[in-house]
């Protein structure tokens, strides 16, 4: 079996040389890094050699992360070789999971408490956009009002969950990306952490935002799994982390759940309209407004996967699924162009799915199993299957 984490990255090099992204990030062997084109029925031969081969790996949990996680790579080489796969199967082979459609009934029973719930008079959109408005921290500020927010939450998950000895990351303001930040693991326990400012940061998003990427969401995954699947197991296929597989589910899962697994509801919003408020000099009753909207927004986690579906496997023409964002995620203009922009990038337009699957899978084992389950799934290579199970 020793070669089988070398064959797997070898393949993930191959299958990003053809399509740019899907890597993550890597921290491994360098000679192992060989990124050139090969043809694509040649690859797809090669993931199905490997998934069959896989099926000889003795440990349990090793075994059942790396089937799931070929069978998306074979996906991938599929897709390469020019085979037209339904869009739903697409993120059925990538992601192991099922794409959801919304209930647009209950979209609008989400959207009519919002209305009475966002003060002021006029369409509700604008209502919120001058709420979000009054919550944006200046560009200049954010790494200034971000500085204690980390402070605080890698202090809680050190005490909480552990940290590895020498994990760290950086941050850097960004611009002209599809998403609102993203985590890049750099191996040696180390990553980057970028924040796109192509539209507002919001004050009441910041210690959401600092959880989903850093502590106790992806660097503290990634660093963790490092340390204890790389270094102590052997386990190299963990020193990459690929886009289009279903380790996205569960990190997404892990992430959006972050805040969640360090800090009570009522702990955020007071340290919200206390320190932090003071600290961004925002006002605290706009924050508990914005806050009792999220809640209710919640109703509306799948409004990304619709227009995604309706875009892809529908053919629905771009403005229209502009018009849906627009109408059921409250989005401006250029917050729905960005969303747009998301579910249309080679990389996301299946990836959309891995923020409310996996969030609820993840949501639903902390539900059951608290800190402990939180702390497995930090630690241990888990599937979305397992979770579903």
């Amino acid at each position: 079996m020793s070669d089988i984490a070398e064959r797997y990255v070898r393949l993930a090099h191959a299958i990003d040389a053809h399509s740019e992204g899907f890597i993550d990030g890597y921290g491994g062997p360098q000679d192992w890094a060989v990124r050139e084109k090969r043809d694509p029925q040649a690859l797809r031969d090669e993931a199905q050699a490997l998934l069959a081969d896989v099926a000889g790996v003795p440990e349990p949990e090793r075994r059942a992360w790396l089937e799931v996680q070929v069978r998306a790579m074979h996906t991938m080489t599929r897709l390469l070789s020019g085979e037209a796969i339904p869009y739903a199967d697409e993120v059925r082979g990538l992601y192991d999971i099922e794409p959801r459609r919304a209930d647009l009934g209950e979209l609008d029973a989400a959207l009519a408490e919002l209305d009475a719930t966002l003060p002021g008079s006029g369409p509700l959109r604008e209502r919120e956009e001058a709420l979000r408005a009054r919550l944006a921290v200046p560009r200049g500020e954010i790494l200034r009002v971000a500085e204690p927010i980390l402070a605080e939450l890698r202090a809680r998950v050190s005490g909480r969950f552990g940290l590895p000895g020498g994990e760290d990351f950086s941050i850097e303001l960004v611009t002209d990306k599809p998403w609102s930040g993203y985590n890049w693991p750099l191996g040696n326990l180390r990553s980057r952490i970028d924040i796109n400012t192509d539209l507002p940061v919001l004050l009441p998003a910041l210690p959401d935002l600092m959880a989903h990427e850093g502590y106790p969401g992806h660097h503290t995954e990634h660093a963790t799994k490092e340390a204890r699947l790389v270094r102590e197991r052997g386990w190299h296929e963990h020193s990459i982390q690929l886009i289009n597989a279903p380790e996205c589910v569960v990190s997404e899962g892990i992430a959006v759940n972050a805040l969640r697994a360090v800090m009570t509801r009522e702990e955020l919003e007071a340290w919200l309209t206390g320190d932090l408020a003071e600290l961004a000099g925002v006002d605290p009753e706009d924050i508990r407004t914005f806050l009792a909207a999220s809640r209710i927004k919640k109703a509306l986690a799948g409004v990304s996967g619709e227009a995604a579906m309706r875009l892809h496997a529908d053919g629905a023409p771009e403005a229209g699924v502009l018009d849906f964002l627009r109408t059921y995620a409250l989005a401006s203009d250029a917050r729905a162009a960005q969303s747009l922009r998301f579910i249309q990038n080679p990389n996301f337009r299946a990836y959309i799915f891995t923020y409310s699957v996996g969030g609820d899978l993840v949501g639903a084992e902390l539900d059951r199993g608290g800190a402990g389950a939180y702390a497995r799934l930090l630690r241990e290579p888990v599937t979305p299957g397992q979770l579903r199970a």
